[in-house]
């Protein structure tokens, strides 16, 4: 089957001469013989035909030189993104000394015959050193009071009281301070306690893991728990979050973990008495650290310069990651080693400049052109590598595109030993991976690019100029000033990988790498006296119960988790909506919608019953009766959370 060729212009023959004579009258009012027989006619219908052919060889330029028409004008289809994702990395067994995990280390993929595995590498060294526990506190909620716990801890005999106050109150907890940053490390603590708390159910105890992180306390993930929340012997296990910052409580600075009773949310058992501590040990059995999908390549020899302007050079390998520091271009003259510094192109550069462009979609090292003007000047843009000298790169990583966007739990074989380091997983998925802009898209962004010589002037500018910013951006809406008075609002939603029915509001978080990319860019093209901010949207938690009936003979099981992944993707920011592009700003949310959608189920008989409840995301619990309209806030998105369906 032939490809449909590109039509840059539609025009034919008739077209041309129609609209030729229409301006006759115009510019030449004494020509008022328009009959074919006339010769100013026939020259017309002569240009016509030639113009007729000229289109048709342009309409019949292929996808290369189309590319090549766009890089003329500055528009550069964008490379591959590299996707990211934190490995965990587990211990054998506890050790006394540190235990190091190299930079580089690989990890894969579960080997799979239909396709080649998918490896990862890690970005820094991570160590597992053994934590020191130096302080332990009881904390009263309401009265701020610390009361010494650690002799209680270390002493036989002795027992500490998690919950000090009594009645129990919702902040209460019990504070540990180690001597070291606990941050990134897996750390798992045997305890040994008495079953005082009862009344709690251990599976779902009303307990939160939390550490100090500069600005406040963020959890801590809880891997494991064997102790059904303190109120047996056993262990917990905790992932630590990758920021662990000191803080001095009741005269005592070190790193804090701390244990706080919660309000339990509806339905959920809470203590009737407080658990007691009788001993506390704490070990790292393992470290996080974050890793990317781009195998690194090696120094590379690229060629030697001829001394003229605009040579081109191309590494091995490609799609080449955004560079970081270290990966750079080298010139070598002689003996000497000089570093070239990357620009995005020429424009600014002077003759004297060390400057290179490096291409991330092809590879291209190139270096600066010498530009004639129409003045008669010439002018060289970026300095000439000497001839004879040698071009080479110190290194650099390749790979990218949304294959990396691997699951949760995929990334598991390990390519090299690393002494003590037993297993290795990502407890998430990973993220970021998007494939490179296609000829297509960037058809589209071009005209757009030029239309306002990329400032941000209109609503529509920074919202393009935003998506255009990074590959991590989904989408974007701008709230312009209303009195000129007031900043104008950019709200971004990050592209979020991975099934709909996992993703919950802190996934939509902007990562700070993405929120400065984001604030630079716009500071650049906004216009002078204009105050821009940069934010995400507020999201909306839905709840929705929905009660179905299914076809004689369907699995019921089937049938609801149907129901349950059409939910959980109409009402979502990024695939929700009428279109699946993501649920529609100032759009309500309705139960005959609902209705509808559900009966397109296969499987599905007939909606007996819908209803929206409005759900404290946060918190994690339903606010409000059931109703049939859920209106959307100004400048908000709905987002799934905690669907009831049930199918009969």
């Amino acid at each position: 089957m032939p490809l449909p060729p590109p039509h840059l212009d539609d025009r034919s023959f008739q077209d041309i001469v129609d609209e030729t004579k229409r301006l006759i009258p115009r510019f030449t009012p004494e020509w008022t013989n328009h009959n074919v027989s006339d010769p100013g006619v026939a020259l017309i219908e002569l240009f016509a035909w030639m113009s007729e052919m000229v289109l048709f060889r342009v309409n019949q330029v292929p996808e290369r030189l189309y590319v090549h028409f766009l890089n003329l004008v500055g528009v550069e289809p964008f490379p591959a993104s590299v996707a990211g994702a934190d490995l965990t990395f587990w211990l054998s067994a506890v050790s006394d000394r540190p235990v190091v995990v190299p930079a580089g280390t690989q990890v894969a993929t579960g080997a799979d015959g239909a396709q080649e595995p998918i490896v990862f590498a890690t970005i820094a060294e991570a160590v597992v050193s053994p934590p020191t526990l130096v302080a332990a506190h009881t904390a009263h909620a309401h009265t701020g009071e610390a009361l010494d716990a650690l002799g209680d801890l270390r002493y036989p005999g002795h027992a500490v009281t998690v919950f000090p106050s009594a009645p129990l109150t919702p902040g209460d907890g019990l504070l540990l301070g180690f001597a070291e940053s606990l941050a990134g490390l897996v750390l798992r603590m045997d305890v040994e306690a008495d079953a005082e708390g009862i009344g709690v159910d251990p599976r779902n105890p009303p307990l939160a893991w939390e550490v100090w992180s500069g600005e406040g306390w963020v959890a801590a993930q809880v891997h494991e728990d064997t102790t059904g929340g303190l109120n047996r012997d056993g262990s917990i296990t905790l992932v630590m979050p990758p920021v662990h910052q000191p803080l001095t409580l009741a005269g005592a600075g070190a790193y804090w973990l701390r244990a706080r009773l919660t309000h339990p949310a509806p339905g959920q058992p809470t203590y009737e008495a407080s658990p007691r501590l009788h001993s506390l040990n704490a070990h790292a059995v393992g470290v996080t650290t974050p890793a990317e999908h781009a195998a690194a390549a090696p120094a590379e020899h690229l060629g030697r310069s001829d001394g003229s302007p605009a040579q081109r050079f191309t590494v091995s390998r490609r799609p080449v990651a955004r560079r970081r520091d270290g990966e750079a271009v080298r010139v070598i003259t002689h003996d000497t080693a000089t570093v070239w510094q990357e620009v995005p192109d020429f424009a600014e550069s002077g003759p004297g400049d060390l400057h290179v462009v490096w291409d991330s979609s092809t590879g291209e090292v190139r270096f600066g052109p010498r530009v004639r003007y129409p003045d008669g000047t010439v002018r060289q843009h970026g300095a000439i590598p000497a001839d004879g000298a040698e071009i080479a790169v110190t290194g650099y990583r390749h790979g990218g595109g949304a294959v990396g966007n691997v699951g949760s739990g995929t990334l598991t074989a390990l390519r090299s030993t690393v002494p003590m380091v037993t297993s290795v997983t990502n407890l998430r998925p990973a993220t970021g991976g998007v494939d490179p802009e296609s000829v297509d898209e960037a058809k589209v962004r071009g005209p757009l690019m030029l239309r306002t010589g990329m400032r941000a002037v209109t609503a529509k500018d920074y919202e393009r100029i935003t998506h255009e910013t990074s590959t991590e951006v989904a989408r974007a809406r701008c709230l312009p000033s209303a009195d000129g008075r007031q900043p104008v609002r950019v709200l971004v939603v990050p592209r979020v990988a991975g099934d709909p029915r996992g993703h919950v509001i802190d996934d939509f978080a902007l990562p700070d790498h993405l929120l400065d990319r984001v604030c630079s860019v716009l500071d650049e093209r906004r216009p002078v006296g204009v105050a821009v901010e940069v934010g995400t949207p507020f999201y909306q938690g839905v709840s929705i119960a929905a009660l179905v009936r299914a076809l004689p003979g369907r699995p019921l099981p089937l049938v609801r988790d149907r129901v349950l992944g059409v939910l959980h993707r109409y009402v979502h920011p990024l695939t929700g909506g009428p279109d699946g592009t993501g649920w529609p700003f100032e759009a309500d949310l309705t139960a005959a919608v609902v209705a509808q959608l559900v009966e397109a189920v296969e499987g599905v008989e007939r909606v007996d019953e819908v209803q929206l409840f409005a759900y404290d995301l946060r918190n994690g619990r339903r606010v409000g009766l059931g109703r049939d309209a859920l209106r959307l806030e100004p400048h908000a998105l709905f987002l799934s959370a905690a669907h009831q369906v049930v199918v009969k």
